[in-house]
């Protein structure tokens, strides 16, 4: 496996420093800085929360240099058992936090195309990061989560990650079940190239501007459903809003809210193309497609301050043309 696949025993070279000493021996801010990305998108995938993930992984670093790393055979391996079992301590006390969240919780989005959750050249990888997905997720235990992730998203065997999660096999294999049970089976992929998703969400974003409800109908599937998420911080509907009728106008009633000033450009966002809404510099929101065969089939939009902190800081850095 190549890149944020690599299971947790291929994880560093031991040329690290110098080629007597074992990887663990090195500098170890160089060791920690060649897993940094495998272990956000680990805990990016656990949690849901990019904000949640870097404090995961900044708590590993530190436990990575107060650590015997003599002992340590394969650093990799002792990294990720460490952040799995931190993102299963924050789950554990996330689950109540997210039950009096006020109105729908959605995950944060993150900017992909520079590689933040690692390459999701293949649709199978950018449904490991979907918004639908991660939603799904939310069904799961902690354990299940942890254990969905490691074999879907990353291809660890389970002989692995009963190592990381220190289980057996056998537990291992019925959790895995037990997880895809809950999740549900996957729906048919939307085959459709990226380009070819992106002019759907400029024709989208076309009938919008022109307050053209019909137009935007066409776009929507009879199923459709569009989700807000303010945690209670910004105006945002607190239930889902079913149907292409109602959504079209919701959608058109928001366009004509919006405030002077407010432009919005299509990017990558968790391996979609995604509309950000911008006042000059500053993120206001971002609304996430899902796509199916007849249109969009649902509409994530993020409005939460609090979560857009991390794409925010991802949109300031970016590389522009």
């Amino acid at each position: 496996m190549d890149g944020v696949n690599s299971g947790p025993a291929q994880a560093v070279s031991p040329s690290a420093g110098s080629s007597c000493l074992p990887a663990a021996l090195a500098e170890p801010a160089v060791v920690f800085e060649r897993e940094r990305s495998r272990l956000f998108a680990v805990a990016y995938r656990m949690l849901g929360s990019a904000a949640e993930a870097e404090d995961v992984v900044q708590e590993a670093y530190l436990r990575w240099q107060r650590a015997d790393r003599g002992q340590v055979a394969v650093p990799g391996a002792w990294l990720a058992r460490t952040v799995v079992n931190l993102c299963l301590n924050v789950l554990d006390s996330a689950r109540l936090r997210r039950e009096r969240y006020v109105g729908p919780w959605l995950p944060e989005p993150v900017l992909t195309a520079d590689g933040a959750l690692g390459p999701l050249e293949s649709a199978e990888r950018r449904e490991s990061v979907s918004f639908a997905l991660l939603v799904l997720l939310e069904r799961l235990t902690p354990a299940e989560r942890a254990v969905f992730v490691l074999r879907e998203a990353f291809g660890y065997p389970h002989a692995q990650i009963a190592e990381v999660l220190e289980l057996s096999e056998d537990n291992s294999r019925q959790l895995l079940r037990r997880a895809r049970s809950r999740v549900g089976e996957p729906q048919a992929r939307f085959e459709a190239t990226w380009e070819q998703r992106r002019r759907m969400v400029e024709e989208f974003l076309r009938a919008a501007g022109d307050g053209d409800v019909a137009g935007l109908e066409e776009l929507l599937t009879q199923d459709v459903v569009a989700w807000a998420d303010g945690g209670g911080r910004v105006s945002a509907a607190r239930r889902p809003v079913l149907g292409p009728s109602k959504v079209a106008r919701l959608v058109a009633g928001l366009v004509l809210k919006a405030p002077p000033g407010l432009r919005v450009e299509i990017v990558e966002v968790n391996g979609e193309p995604a509309m950000v809404a911008l006042l000059r510099s500053r993120v206001l929101g971002v609304l996430v497609p899902e796509f199916a065969h007849q249109g969009i089939v649902g509409l994530r939009n993020v409005l939460n301050p609090r979560k857009l902190e991390f794409f925010g800081r991802q949109w300031s850095g970016r590389p522009t043309a």
